[in-house]
């Protein structure tokens, strides 16, 4: 198969979804909400010893709640003595924590430091992300050819990649570093993105916190989300999770915090709904046959098993397209059996003199700068001829860098000739002895 380049910035075009059904009702009373009332209680005590004099209707926004939820929670705090009315704002109450509620909330915070949104049960929570899976979203040829039509790429990658996406299971890219695999995993993570899921801010075992809303991963949808739904979830695009060789087994459980005392959401438990991409398989720090035998289970029943401190073991959804990007062939880094639960191989190698020298004029374009017509030739023939290399569709854009940062540095507009490609040509690539630059005619 033929390799691709990225162009930077891209922007997917296709069709835009409907969103997926989310939670759209929002409880207005502790009858209506999934967990316990003592959950939230305790939670609104900790918000309040943090937050010092609030109104209820601050407190509903702070748990992410319904104001009818926060004033029920406020009623049974007074009716403890662990707050008190101090004015009015209207019709709505302005309240501090007492003595006796502080006293409490000491002893919560030592239990745990968490304080923000109101979690929801893991029973709503599995219930949404099967809801919401990345395997009921139908991706058409046309719908990747717009994804893509930055990228030089075969229509026939196109239809592979097309076929991983629909699987919503598992992608193994593999070939020459340079290639394009990581550009084509982010690409396949932009499709996906184009939905929208819901995504909650943390979920509630047994009495522990589990956060799985971050920032960094989850991207909001700017459009502003509204009062009727629960604001416990936030809509999202479909996440997209990176890791590379700084994976490690802890990162795929549970993370507790020995000092806040409560619990991060892993990497796939971030990634539900959207793409996990393994860049660099195989050059982890743990061994290949490590992630999969982490994974065997989860791969092929989409449930994933999680560890408590406790003991207590989770099952999970395992609802995202997870891709390995290795430069590895797959047979030479897993046996058999589990490559067969990775449903989907694609290779992805060189390109031809043809897509080179497409690559290279995109890229020259795209950067705004202009070349001799030989040089593309000269490129080619240099690694061909002198290097004994394949043609890799990195090679455009970083020899184009190469003229342009020099450029710079001499104050003046880049152009491609002979000799700025020369130079690029010796700063890049690693000759061996005797190998001159000028042995290309």
């Amino acid at each position: 198969m033929s390799a691709v380049f990225a162009i930077e910035d891209f922007a997917c075009e296709h069709l835009k979804p409907k969103p997926e059904a989310g939670p759209t009702i929002r409880p207005n009373s502790l009858s209506e909400i999934d967990v316990r009332e003592a959950i939230l209680e305790d939670l609104a005590l900790k918000t309040l010893y943090a937050s010092g004099s609030i109104s209820v209707l601050d407190l509903s926004e702070k748990l992410c709640v319904a104001y009818g939820v926060a004033n029920e929670l406020f009623s049974s705090l007074r009716s403890s003595h662990c707050c008190q009315v101090t004015g009015m704002a209207g019709t709505v109450p302005q309240i501090a924590i007492t003595s006796e509620g502080k006293s409490r909330a000491a002893a919560l915070f030592s239990q745990s430091h968490y304080i923000g949104a109101a979690p929801i049960s893991l029973n709503n929570y599995v219930r949404q992300v099967r809801l919401q899976s990345a395997s009921t979203r139908d991706v058409h040829l046309q719908d990747v050819q717009r994804a893509f039509s930055h990228l030089v790429i075969e229509k026939e990658t196109l239809r592979q990649v097309g076929t991983a996406i629909n699987s919503g299971s598992s992608l193994f890219l593999y070939g020459p570093p340079g290639t394009g695999k990581t550009t084509i995993a982010e690409v396949i993570s932009a499709v996906l993105a184009e939905d929208d899921v819901w995504i909650p801010h943390a979920i509630e075992v047994d009495g522990q916190i589990i956060t799985i809303f971050d920032p960094t991963v989850h991207k909001a949808v700017t459009t502003s989300q509204a009062r009727s739904c629960d604001a416990r979830w936030v809509r999202c695009h479909r996440p997209a999770v990176l890791v590379g060789g700084e994976l490690t087994a802890e990162m795929l459980d549970l993370q507790f915090n020995p000092i806040s005392k409560f619990y991060v959401g892993p990497l796939q438990l971030k990634a539900n709904n959207g793409v996990l991409i393994i860049d660099d398989f195989g050059r982890q720090r743990m061994r290949p046959e490590e992630i999969l035998n982490r994974w065997i289970v989860p791969l092929d029943r989409k449930m994933d098993f999680l560890s408590m401190s406790c003991g207590k073991k989770l099952e999970v959804p395992f609802e995202m397209l997870v891709i390995f990007a290795s430069n590895f062939d797959p047979a030479e880094l897993v046996d058999p059996a589990f490559i067969r639960r990775i449903k989907t191989k694609i290779k992805i190698g060189a390109v031809s003199e043809d897509q080179f020298f497409d690559i290279f004029c995109r890229v020259a374009d795209r950067k705004g700068v202009r070349f001799d017509p030989s040089i593309p030739q000269r490129l080619i023939d240099f690694i061909r001829q002198t290097l004994k290399q394949e043609l890799r569709s990195c090679y455009p854009c970083d020899i184009v860098d190469q003229v342009c940062w020099a450029a710079r540095f001499d104050g003046k507009e880049p152009y491609i000739d002979r000799p700025s490609l020369d130079q690029a040509i010796k700063a890049y690539f690693s000759q061996g002895p005797g190998t001159s630059v000028a042995s290309v005619a």
